[in-house]
């Protein structure tokens, strides 16, 4: 009861206080700011949590990547990374997810991703495709097959204040390395996807 009666107590006096002062100012308590949002990563092509459609999936003879866009972006940011992959993979086939796309060093100033990607390993702008699960740069589309429940595929994208001094030849091991003490926001994607019966 001791405890109780000195908590009701301090809250009491600190209300009593709070009254003898100045209103606080308009956006938060004390004249804070409030919090800002989180760095949030979406596509036009197709909603997070949904289906997303045979054009960028090894349903279709030539799958193209599908568009990405970013928002939020943290002041600090000087480069992005970005990984696909599908974790679902893990649960039924091997120890290890699918790599299924990854590129780093994409501009600070970038707040999208074109679709449709060609397959270099270094893009115009300075972005870097690492290789695939294939073992080849750029993307792979998913490609879980019909009898299978649907797999969610996930893209990752980190901010960083710094860019990677890696090539295209760098694995995700070596990717994640690099970039853990660089990760000043993150953003992720996720839809769902199986071949058509």
């Amino acid at each position: 009861m001791r405890i109780v009666f000195s908590s009701l107590l301090a809250v009491a006096l600190t209300a009593s206080v709070a009254f003898t002062q100045a209103p606080p100012a308009a956006g938060g308590a004390k004249g804070k700011a409030p919090a800002a949002p989180g760095m949030a990563l979406s596509s036009p092509d197709f909603q997070d949590g949904g289906i997303i459609p045979d054009k960028f999936t090894q349903a279709a003879a030539m799958p193209v990547s599908p568009k990405l866009e970013w928002t939020n972006v943290p002041a600090t940011a000087a480069a992005f990374v970005l990984i696909m992959h599908d974790p679902d993979n893990a649960l039924n086939k091997t120890p290890d997810d699918v790599l299924h796309w990854m590129a780093f060093n994409i501009p600070g100033s970038a707040r999208s991703l074109a679709g449709g990607q060609s397959a270099d390993a270094t893009l115009p702008d300075g972005t870097i495709q690492a290789k695939n699960q294939r073992g080849t740069p750029g993307f792979l589309g998913p490609g879980n097959a019909a009898i299978n429940p649907y797999h969610h595929y996930t893209w990752e994208l980190f901010a960083l204040d710094a860019k990677l001094t890696l090539g295209p030849d760098a694995t995700r091991a070596d990717v994640m390395k690099a970039m853990e003490t660089h990760i000043v926001g993150k953003a992720v994607l996720s839809a769902r996807f199986k071949r058509p019966q």
